[in-house]
């Protein structure tokens, strides 16, 4: 199943999201109503609670009284920090319960109001946030919903800002026009993105490329490779494996096609198969089939071998690398990035290189290392560097 993490401040509009997804066929879970489940009146969540903070969070039908529970811990860090030893890990059990009981191929959208908070976000396929500018927010809140203005600006600012939730966010949603402009957006990511991607996930199938065209340099890259090594470090965990950013993307100020290169690191290559392709392809990155490998430099007999991984999501093309650590492969992918960061001359050369490659061949997979000479000669070059730099990987 897709895992969707849905997100948004308060008044936000996230609910008319929500309730559209379901309207397409996703199954919801929603965390503030499993919140409330979990602490009902006779559950085990209620009595602790109780224990905790004596029956003066407790309303006259003996139901939880939020307001009152509200007063004891919101000026109190050590008493909202065992508040949530008590609720959290009940709602993290109870939404695995409603995940589990989802069918495989259903898309399971988690609405969660402190998702990024909590920095849940890794956990999820894809997030996906509704973002709104704070007047019309607090226009909805006090004007629709009946709530004091200063109460309402509290509100908003005990959240994450938007800039916060952005960087946390795979797609963003802005919800500043009319109801049917909402709607129509979230029509478009569920029949563009979500369906495609749970298709892919399900068949373990990498989503189609697109046409490699060089695009302009994306001060985002960075920012995209940072949300894709956290899904992937979560999916791995326990193992502790290094992780880099790699590849044309992982250079300031280069163009270079719009994907990203992802190195992962493991003891062997033995240990890249089994049960660490298992987990990165139920996280979203199945391995593409055959054999892979990289040229070795300088040019000479011989390859260097490699797992070749991509992106079930086709609104995030990935293509995920996975070396022996300290193999030669391995440190030329370090060593090519460092150098080029390091080095404006060559990046330019770099650029226009790769813009000549994609033009000559524009519907080649290039996953591997090129056999321009340019590679050779750079390669040589970076050794240079590291040598009188003291450069290590």
């Amino acid at each position: 199943m897709l895992r969707v993490g849905l997100t948004g401040g308060i008044g936000s509009g996230k609910s008319a999201v929500a309730a559209r997804l379901v309207e397409l066929g996703a199954v919801l879970i929603d965390a503030d109503r499993v919140a409330r489940e979990v602490v009902a009146p006779g559950s085990e969540g209620l009595a602790e609670i109780v224990a905790a903070f004596s029956d003066r969070v407790l309303d006259a039908d003996g139901a939880l009284d939020r307001a009152a529970l509200g007063a004891v811990v919101f000026a109190d860090e050590a008493a909202r920090r065992r508040l949530e030893a008590i609720t959290h890990p009940r709602v993290r059990a109870r939404t695995a319960e409603l995940m589990a009981a989802a069918a495989p191929d259903a898309i399971v959208v988690n609405d969660v109001p402190l998702l990024v908070e909590v920095g849940l976000a890794p956990t999820y396929h894809l997030v996906v946030v509704v973002q709104t500018a704070v007047a019309t927010r607090l226009d909805r809140l006090t004007r629709l919903r009946g709530m004091d203005r200063v109460e309402a600006e509290r509100r908003i600012a005990a959240q994450a800002d938007d800039a916060r939730r952005r960087a946390a966010a795979d797609v963003v949603l802005t919800n500043d026009a009319s109801l049917g402009a909402l709607h129509a957006a979230v029509d478009a990511l569920w029949r563009r993105r979500l369906q495609p991607y749970e298709h892919n996930l399900r068949e373990r199938r990498v989503a189609p490329p697109g046409q490699g065209e060089v695009a302009r340099s994306d001060p985002s890259w960075p920012e995209q490779y940072a949300r894709l090594a956290a899904r992937i470090r979560h999916a791995l965990a326990p193992a502790d494996l290094r992780i880099d950013h790699i590849g044309a993307t992982a250079v300031s100020g280069s163009a270079a096609a719009d994907v990203i290169d992802v190195q992962v690191a493991v003891p062997t290559l033995a240990d890249a198969d089994g049960t660490l392709a298992d987990r990165l392809a139920n996280a979203g990155f199945p391995r593409v089939p055959g054999h892979w490998w990289d040229d070795p430099r300088p040019a000479g007999p011989g390859r260097w071998e490699k797992r070749l991984h991509g992106s079930a999501d086709p609104g995030r093309p990935v293509r995920l690398h996975v070396r022996a650590a300290d193999s030669p492969g391995w440190r030329y992918a370090l060593l090519m990035r460092d150098h080029l960061r390091a080095d404006p001359d060559q990046r330019a050369a770099y650029l226009m290189l790769k813009r000549d490659l994609v033009e000559a061949a524009p519907h080649v997979d290039g996953s591997g290392t090129a056999r321009d000479p340019w590679f050779d000669e750079e390669y040589l070059r970076a050794e240079q560097w590291a040598e009188q730099t003291g450069w290590r990987p």
